[in-house]
């Protein structure tokens, strides 16, 4: 009515104000989650550490000193858990292979591959369990496609491969770099992951009768370089390049 005064608007929690700025409470409540997820993530880490691959829900409520249901909570179902941890995972294998490869020059091809194989081979032999864990999918029922948290993982690193491949094969003058870097990039981390694998289950091993020394992460590493540096170092010799047969 005229000559009223408007009562101010109430702005409930979780909303936005007329100009949508959002309400500071709510942004301070998500920001207690967020944190709150990462010390369950963290907890769940050490948990796989402590009791192995095969940990389980309680295992994990135990260490993080708090019950199942708020493991729930925060981190959705028991894929959800698995897939915060993934994601965790993704993220320190990327920063370890970004710091090894600013370590060695842009251009030198053989030892950027180098480090980011030696990084993540590094990773495995630091923590096997955080690796059987991820790899094995013991909280995750399914797999493959596009969702699936493995395949993001190595998806990134081939990523990275491929970029590297790229500027090599175009900066030596490669037609088909394109093509090449793609799959070259994917066939090292598929590559790398199967050499992973029989060199934890070589480790486990070792000591037993007949076992060989086990590898070491540099062996490892020279030995996928050996198979994919002369497809890298080789004159490139195309098909246009060789002289036509002589008529019999």
């Amino acid at each position: 009515m005229a000559g009223m005064t408007p009562r101010p608007s109430t702005v409930l929690r979780g909303s936005a104000t007329p100009d949508g700025v959002r309400d500071g409470r709510d942004a301070r409540w998500e920001a207690h989650r967020a944190r709150r997820r990462r010390q369950l993530v963290e907890a769940a880490l050490k948990a796989v550490r402590r009791h192995g691959a095969g940990v389980g829900m309680d295992e994990i409520a135990a260490t993080a000193a708090t019950s199942k249901t708020v493991l729930y909570r925060h981190l959705g179902d028991r894929a959800g858990l698995y897939r915060a941890v993934v994601a965790a995972v993704d993220e320190r294998i990327l920063g370890e292979i970004s710091a090894a490869e600013s370590t060695v020059g842009e251009h030198a091809t053989v030892d950027r591959i180098a480090a980011m194989v030696r990084a993540y081979l590094s990773m495995v032999e630091r923590d096997p369990e955080i690796y059987r864990f991820v790899m094995t999918r013991p909280l995750e029922t399914a797999e493959g496609g596009a969702q699936d948290p493995v395949h993001q993982i190595t998806d990134r690193i081939a990523g990275r491969l491929t970029e590297a491949l790229r500027e090599h094969l175009t900066a030596t003058g490669r037609a088909d770099a394109e093509r090449l870097a793609s799959v070259w990039g994917t066939g090292i981390v598929g590559l790398v992951q199967s050499a992973a694998e029989h060199w934890l289950t070589a480790q486990g091993q070792a000591g037993t009768s007949g076992q060989a020394r086990p590898l070491s992460t540099d062996d490892v590493t020279d030995a996928v370089l050996a198979l994919i540096s002369p497809a890298l170092t080789a004159p490139d010799r195309r098909a246009d390049d060789i002289p036509p047969r002589s008529a019999s």
